[in-house]
């Protein structure tokens, strides 16, 4: 290793960006995990109690267009001008709902926040890519994971603290300064980035696309939530939207997961689904189930948390490693920890173990989610790089949305007697576990060289096969 990549992502050259980004991505982060300590006294406060689950949906719909509208800002006109308007755009959803006098407004403000939380996500690794060169990246993403943390550790506790003493606004408008220096930081260093030689401008057909999908995720989510006979419906309502909506909008073959692009996009969607899926359905069990409280049954998803951190950290240090090898190893802890996790819905046995379980299904994420960020980067070409950066965070965020989906359907099967809670659990166990694994199998086709491209079919052109 040269003395360059010892200094690793703080040295003089990368220093204020590194910076920068870190700082993006905590106070995001910190907002994603204090909102929901916030949001009961601010629907309260606005008088909109039936609408309690508009901002969440809002936000998610908004965030699949942003991620869009980033990769293609960042493919035309460069991350600096990216990075600015999505920051710019985030800060003025936190102003707006800080500000909100009512909840149709509050629900606007989300939005806005969604479409600003969008571009950000994708821009951190379209920068990663044009400021970083590759042996650094594996600790670059080390430390985004590190940026992560933090949040989900001392958010929901500290946004109750400012909630309780301060009051909900200042959940949002104590943000602000935040993410105004961090900006701050970033944009000088980020100068010399413009837009990419050989970019083309995309169409509009991609943005409605994204709202398509962003409504299939919505509808996904809420028939999750509901527990009457009319959930089936909303789902396949939901299914049907994301399906037209996300053709346009990811690499073709990635639901074959062929080789190269395809399959490090699909397998960022089977790792993610497979472990939020169950991160959802944990507090649950150990609360329906155990009787556990529910500052006792968060306890996991922060081991969980710590897990990430901890591999990431050691990824990192390890660059001799094929990312193939920690990819597939990160997928097997995952089934690992979700399977173990079955555990909590057996009759007599405590739900403690719990806790050591999703620790594992922790460290899997802490391997490979670092491990597809830098085969992304490794495999999109610099003119495209927003684009499958966009694609990347989708299938993150609708992989999701699906798992928690069928989660959500058990559950409700539970409460209208087809089953009962701990079949319910353990069948959820079964499915999540098998998409690990799933997507064990598949981790080679993420490193395997890309598949020669049809010639009838335009590079530019991203379509889910």
């Amino acid at each position: 290793m040269t003395t360059s990549s010892a200094a690793g992502v703080f040295d003089r050259t990368h220093r204020l960006t590194t910076a920068g980004l870190l700082m993006l991505i905590t106070f995001v982060a910190f907002e994603s995990m204090a909102v929901a300590t916030a949001m009961p006294t601010a629907v309260t406060e606005l008088d909109g109690l039936a609408w309690y689950g508009w901002p969440f949906s809002a936000y998610l719909v908004a965030s699949v267009f942003g991620m869009v509208v980033g990769g293609d800002l960042d493919d035309r006109r460069g991350s600096r001008a990216a990075l600015l308007a999505g920051a710019t755009t985030f800060a003025a959803g936190l102003l707006a709902g800080g500000l909100a006098g009512h909840m149709a407004m509050f629900v606007a403000a989300r939005a806005i926040q969604g479409v600003g939380g969008g571009i950000i996500a994708v821009s951190l690794y379209v920068v990663a890519g044009r400021a970083y060169r590759p042996a650094l990246r594996p600790r670059l993403f080390a430390a985004f994971s590190a940026a992560w943390v933090l949040p989900a550790l001392v958010g929901p506790l500290l946004a109750g603290l400012i909630t309780t003493h301060a009051g909900w606004r200042w959940v949002f408008l104590g943000i602000l300064p935040l993410i105004a220096l961090g900006l701050a930081l970033l944009l000088p260093a980020l100068r010399r980035f413009g837009a990419p030689e050989g970019a083309t401008a995309p169409g509009s057909a991609r943005r409605w696309s994204a709202l398509l999908a962003g409504a299939g995720v919505a509808a996904l989510q809420y028939a999750g939530q509901r527990l009457d006979s009319l959930a089936p419906v909303v789902a396949v309502v939901g299914v049907t939207a994301l399906v037209a909506g996300l053709r346009p909008l990811l690499p073709q073959g990635t639901v074959r997961a062929r080789s190269g692009l395809p399959a490090v996009i699909g397998a960022r969607g089977l790792l993610a689904g497979s472990f939020f899926g169950m991160d959802a359905l944990l507090p649950l069990s150990l609360t329906a189930l155990h009787g556990y409280s529910p500052t006792t049954a968060g306890i996991p998803l922060t081991a969980g948390a710590l897990g990430w951190a901890l591999a990431s950290q050691w990824q990192g240090r390890r660059p001799d490693v094929a990312r193939v090898v920690l990819l597939r190893a990160g997928f097997l802890l995952l089934a690992a920890g979700v399977a173990g996790t079955a555990l909590v819905a057996v009759p007599g046995l405590p739900g403690w173990p719990s806790y050591l379980t999703w620790g594992v299904a922790g460290l899997g994420m802490g391997l490979g989610m670092p491990s597809l960020s830098v085969l992304l980067l490794e495999q999109s070409p610099e003119e495209r790089r927003g684009a499958d950066s966009a694609a990347f965070q989708i299938a993150d965020v609708t992989a999701s949305a699906l798992c928690v989906g069928v989660v959500g359907v058990l559950v409700a099967a539970s409460t209208a007697s087809l089953l009962t809670l701990p079949a319910a659990v353990l069948l959820a166990v079964a499915v999540l576990t098998a998409i690990a694994l799933v997507g064990a199998w598949l981790a080679p086709r993420a490193g395997a060289p890309a598949a020669v491209p049809d010639p009838a079919i335009p590079a530019t052109t991203l379509r889910a096969s």
